[in-house]
C-alpha cells in the first residue's frame, strides 16, 4: 500500500520539480538607460545583475570618441562633481568590463575619460559627469554578468622634477658628451626623459640626443642620472652647449611633465 500511494506523490515532487526548474527571467537594470541613471557619490560600489542589460544610440553617441569594441549590457550613473579626481574601477566584474565617461547633455555627450577595467578622471564643482559601465567583448563574448563598480578618490596626478648639473665631459676620440643630474618623482610608476644637447662649433652647431627609462624609483627622494650623448652630425668639443630636458612620471590612469633648460660646460676627458 506504501509503494501505491508513492507513484501519485512520486508524481507530483517531479511536477513541482520541473516548475521549479523553469530558470526565473533577470530583470532589466532600472540604469539601463541614461534616464534611469543610477545617482552616486565617492564611496559607492555595488554588485548589480547586467545579463539583461542593452545598449541604445546614446551609448554609441559617447563611445564615438573612445572607441570601445563593444558597449553591451551597459548601465548608467551620474555623479556631480565637487572638484576631486575619481577613480572608477570595474575589474572585478566577471566579464569584461569597461568605462565610459562623459559631461553635457544626454545624445551629445562630451567624453572625459574612458578605458577597461578602470578608468580616473577629474571633475569640477557643479558639473555633471556620466559614467557608462560597459561590456567590451574584449573576453569573445557579451552579454554582461556580474558587474563590480566602485566609486573613489583617484590618486593624485605624479609629481616630477629634473635637473641637469651646469658641468659635463665630452670624448676627444668619438666626440660623445656626457651628462649628468637628478630627478624626483612621486606617485608614479615610472620616468621617461627625452634631451637634446646642440653645441655652436665656428659656423655650425653640433647636435645630439639622450634619453632614459627608470622604473620603481618614484619614491619622492631625489634620484641621480647620468645619460651618453652621441653626436649626429660631428664631433662635441669643449665649450658652452645648450640641454634641453623633457621627463615624463607616470602612474596607472595619469602621466605629468618636467622641463629644464640648461647651459652646459663641457670638459675634456672620457665621462
Amino acid at each position: 500500500m506504501r509503494i501505491a500511494r508513492f507513484v501519485p506523490v512520486l508524481a507530483t515532487l517531479v511536477v513541482a520539480s520541473l516548475l521549479g526548474a523553469a530558470p526565473a527571467q533577470a530583470a532589466v537594470p532600472a540604469n539601463d538607460t541614461i534616464s534611469g541613471a543610477t545617482p552616486v557619490t565617492l564611496g559607492f560600489s555595488e554588485v548589480l545583475d547586467t545579463t539583461d542589460a542593452t545598449t541604445d544610440a546614446q551609448d554609441d553617441q559617447l563611445n564615438e570618441t573612445c572607441g570601445a569594441p563593444a558597449t553591451d549590457a551597459s548601465v548608467w550613473y551620474v555623479l556631480d562633481g565637487t572638484g576631486t579626481g575619481v577613480l572608477v574601477d570595474v575589474s572585478s566584474s566577471d566579464y569584461s568590463a569597461g568605462v565610459l565617461v562623459g559631461v553635457g547633455s544626454p545624445g551629445s555627450l562630451e567624453t572625459v575619460a574612458c578605458g577597461p577595467g578602470a578608468t580616473a578622471f577629474g571633475t569640477e564643482a557643479g558639473t555633471t559627469y556620466y559614467v557608462l559601465a560597459i561590456d567590451d567583448q574584449s573576453d569573445g563574448g557579451g552579454n554582461g554578468g556580474s558587474l563590480s563598480i566602485s566609486f573613489n578618490e583617484a590618486p593624485p596626478a605624479p609629481i616630477v622634477d629634473i635637473t641637469v648639473r651646469p658641468t659635463g665631459t665630452f670624448d676627444s676620440q668619438t666626440g660623445t658628451a656626457h651628462l649628468r643630474g637628478t630627478y624626483t618623482c612621486t606617485d608614479a610608476d615610472f620616468i621617461e626623459v627625452f634631451g637634446d644637447v646642440t653645441q655652436p662649433v665656428g659656423r655650425f652647431a653640433i647636435r645630439g640626443f639622450f634619453g632614459f627609462f627608470e622604473s620603481g624609483t618614484c619614491d619622492g627622494e631625489r634620484q641621480r642620472w647620468s645619460a651618453e650623448v652621441q653626436p649626429e652630425n660631428g664631433k662635441f668639443k669643449g665649450g658652452n652647449a645648450m640641454t634641453v630636458a623633457f621627463a615624463f612620471a607616470c602612474g596607472a590612469f595619469e602621466c605629468s611633465e618636467g622641463y629644464v633648460e640648461q647651459t652646459v660646460h663641457l670638459r675634456g676627458g672620457h665621462k
